[in-house]
């Protein structure tokens, strides 16, 4: 039965494709989970999975939230990551969380942008290049969630949860619901936007690396300074709008880090690179800085595990995703797509979700120090654009 149950759903995926559909889905037959893809431009798909709460009561007064869980990178598998190594029902054995979000929220997990994890596209020249274009992308997998797999986000308010890159992609993402909504064109209360450890203002990241870890003794005078001067060029080219040349600076400023700092975990100042056995990446760092990190040995059987569960028993549950399709953590090929928005600040984005009255909650961990040294200045510029 199971094998006829698989050759049916091979089948259908295979007629699908042939007439050319802008949707394929899947789910348990309780309706507690649900997945697919949706084309959301010609040859790109991006792929969903939905979790519905077993603790799920609703009320007009009351209505049930549902979270959508936003990856960073840009390239980061929120499927894989944020739904088995962070907030989903099961962890990375395939065992149950007793934390998981699925207690307070119906969850959403896709893998963004196009060419993410087992989204795919049928032609590189497809890839997203802007954080616009994501916004886009994703606006368009939420219309079709909202008025054809999922109706019952008509009713429940959706909130954009995001970490590192993906706040921007909330950022972006909100704006774009936001004003959709208001011109009627998208049934759907967004609830709100939650930004992690954010990457929405790269220049105030760093310029304020340097001090920071100067402050917990990470970094010597030296080292501090030097950091600061490479900030300075960062800082500069920004101004520019040089974003590339930003880019390649912001690689040079985390590779002197790294060497005069003795190699400092960039998620936890506390530890050196690779003494965290569970740490995975939550934005991924330049190719030419990463080289520098020293041992990934302990990172790397986490990433093979995940690595195996996803191109094995879950690809197999799935059954609707193309054979050719092989499920990395994280897309390099997504990431240099996006080189020239990569430094691109989203702080007006914000504003513009505040002035429509989005509620915009900023959290971080206390010892990732990467990007939490940029939270006071957020949180400070929440404060003067709503007061």
């Amino acid at each position: 039965m199971a094998r006829q149950m698989e050759t049916r759903a091979l089948a259908l995926l295979c007629l699908a494709l042939l007439r050319g559909v802008s949707a394929i889905s899947g789910g348990t037959d309780d309706g507690a989970e649900r997945w697919g893809y949706v084309q959301v431009r010609p040859k790109a798909h991006l792929f969903w999975w939905y979790y519905r709460s077993p603790q799920r009561v609703s009320s007009p007064g009351k209505p049930w939230p549902t979270v959508l869980w936003l990856q960073g990178g840009p390239g980061s598998s929120g499927v894989g990551l944020g739904n088995f190594l962070e907030v989903g029902p099961l962890d990375g054995s395939l065992k149950p969380r007793n934390s998981t979000w699925l207690q307070k929220a119906d969850l959403i997990f896709v893998d963004n942008p196009v060419g993410t994890g087992y989204s795919y596209v049928e032609d590189d020249a497809l890839l997203v290049t802007t954080d616009g274009e994501a916004a886009a992308d994703l606006a368009t997998l939420l219309r079709e969630l909202v008025t054809k797999e999922l109706p019952t986000l008509q009713s429940s308010p959706l909130f954009l949860v995001a970490e590192s890159y993906g706040g921007k992609y909330a950022a972006t993402l909100g704006v774009s619901l936001a004003r959709a909504v208001r011109a009627g064109e998208l049934k759907l209360t967004l609830g709100g936007v939650a930004l992690g450890d954010s990457w929405i203002s790269p220049e105030d990241f760093a310029l304020s690396y340097g001090p920071l870890l100067l402050q917990v003794s990470r970094l010597d005078s030296n080292g501090a300074d030097n950091a600061s001067k490479k900030a300075q060029v960062i800082r500069q080219h920004i101004a520019a709008r040089q974003f590339k040349l930003a880019q390649y600076a912001l690689s040079s400023m985390l590779t002197s880090i790294v060497a005069n700092s003795g190699h400092v975990d960039v998620y936890n100042f506390l530890l050196d690179t690779g003494m965290d056995p569970v740490a995975v990446p939550a934005m991924t760092l330049p190719p030419a800085y990463s080289a520098y990190l020293g041992s990934k040995a302990a990172k790397a059987s986490v990433g093979d595990s995940i690595r195996d569960i996803m191109n094995g028993a879950i690809k197999q549950k799935l059954k609707i995703i193309p054979k050719d399709v092989v499920w990395e953590e994280q897309s390099y090929t997504v990431y240099n797509a996006l080189i020239n928005d990569f430094m691109k600040p989203r702080i007006q984005e914000v504003d513009e979700l505040l002035s429509y009255g989005v509620d915009v909650t900023v959290y971080n961990g206390q010892v990732t120090d990467i990007q939490n040294v940029i939270i006071d200045l957020i949180v400070q510029y929440l404060i003067e654009v709503t007061s």
